[in-house]
């Protein structure tokens, strides 16, 4: 396929980087999109959702994404383009989900008519069958997590499991925070494929 003489000198090398990434599963060329992009894509959903530890997760999930459709890219448009676009979608989702939950169950809101709106929320008290579904469900995640290799196995349980930041994480494992970011992207992956072969027990 040649590279699409539509793009900049830029958008070009992208194409050839995502080409390697497709056809030669060359884990450097990821390596490089995420370097070239991660700055600007954190600094973008930074102003999204003013929270640095959401625009961080935003960041990781973003790339995700996109590394998972790569194989749907086409160099009609630049790369960069394609993965702000990913990235702002999904930044959108997250804002979306967070208002709902954020909405004050008293106050409720007023709808496009002028009416008076509430939303009907179950108490967040579980019954004893849901608190013991749960409990399993958390059990079954500590048990994927457990096969992760032990350097990611720390990180995701810091993170997910005792909820430290990043900067704790590095504070407490003496780390630099750029290696914390990418250590946990790749804990996270690795999280992913094992949980797709035990979806069916969840």
């Amino acid at each position: 396929m040649d590279v699409g003489e539509n793009l900049s000198e830029k958008g070009k090398y992208d194409y050839k980087l995502v080409l390697r990434a497709i056809e030669d599963k060359d884990q450097r060329a990821y390596g490089e999109l995420m370097e070239r992009y991660r700055e600007s894509i954190y600094f973008m959903l930074l102003k999204m959702v003013n929270n640095r530890d959401d625009a961080d997760d935003l960041t990781i999930e973003a790339f995700g994404k996109a590394f998972k459709r790569l194989h749907q890219y086409t160099p009609q448009f630049a790369f960069s383009t394609w993965l702000f676009k990913i990235a702002t979608n999904n930044c959108i989702d997250f804002i979306r989900k967070k208002r709902i939950k954020a909405l004050s169950l008293d106050a409720g809101f007023t709808n496009e008519d002028g009416d008076s709106m509430r939303i009907a929320v179950r108490d967040d008290k579980l019954d004893p069958e849901e608190s013991m579904e749960k409990s399993e469900r958390i059990r079954k995640m500590r048990d994927v997590v457990t096969q992760l290799k032990p350097r990611y196995r720390t990180l995701v349980e810091l993170r997910y499991f005792k909820e430290y930041s990043y900067e704790e994480i590095a504070t407490e494992l003496d780390l630099p925070l750029g290696t914390v970011k990418a250590q946990l992207f790749r804990a996270r992956e690795f999280l992913y494929q094992l949980m797709k072969h035990t979806r069916e027990s969840f």
